[in-house]
């Protein structure tokens, strides 16, 4: 009987080890999904100032849509690492970006511009990439998450300082795609 006690404590601190271990784990896994997702945001970020001097040049007179998305690109800068307010600014970021690119439909000679084709592929992939980091991303913090919430890893997780991490969302509705078409 005297035996017993030591070996349950034992038992006890190895499982709050092997526990600890694991939230550390899921935290350096979110911690890396959120890494991808800033690279991608700021390759997308890159691009854009490259995006509106290509079509600057074709419509000069879109002044105030070139100033909305200057704007809408420095708030989604300035969000941050809050994946909530992050996610709020590159929503309202994707609806004019969208738009410049549907300006294309109507300035032929921009839409037969090699550079502006190129951009716009390099903007899709990037966007495509991005996606893949969010789903990554979020898939991590559910992880986290659902060990930080539930029994036996929340005694550890909660006295060792793990808290639930936001989900990045973009908005559906702000992020639509326009639909735009390309060919002759």
């Amino acid at each position: 009987m005297v035996l017993v006690i030591p070996i349950i404590l034992l038992l006890l601190l190895i499982g709050a080890v092997v526990i600890f271990n694991k939230l550390v784990g899921l935290r350096q896994m979110t911690e890396n999904g959120w890494s991808d997702i800033e690279v991608q945001l700021k390759r997308r970020a890159d691009l854009i100032p490259r995006l509106v001097s290509t079509v600057k040049g074709y419509a000069a007179h879109e002044r105030k849509l070139f100033e909305e998305v200057a704007a809408k690109r420095s708030q989604a800068l300035a969000a941050g690492n809050n994946p909530r307010e992050r996610g709020v600014a590159e929503s309202r970021l994707k609806q004019p970006v969208g738009r410049i690119i549907a300006l294309a439909e109507d300035y032929p000679d921009l839409k037969a511009n090699t550079n502006f084709l190129e951009l716009q592929e390099e903007l899709t992939d990037t966007e495509d990439k991005i996606e893949m980091a969010r789903r990554f991303y979020n898939g991590a913090v559910r992880e986290l998450n659902t060990k930080v919430q539930t029994i036996p890893s929340n005694l550890v997780a909660g006295p060792m300082g793990f808290k639930i991490r936001d989900y990045f969302e973009i908005d559906v509705v702000d992020a639509a795609a326009p639909d735009v078409e390309f060919s002759a």
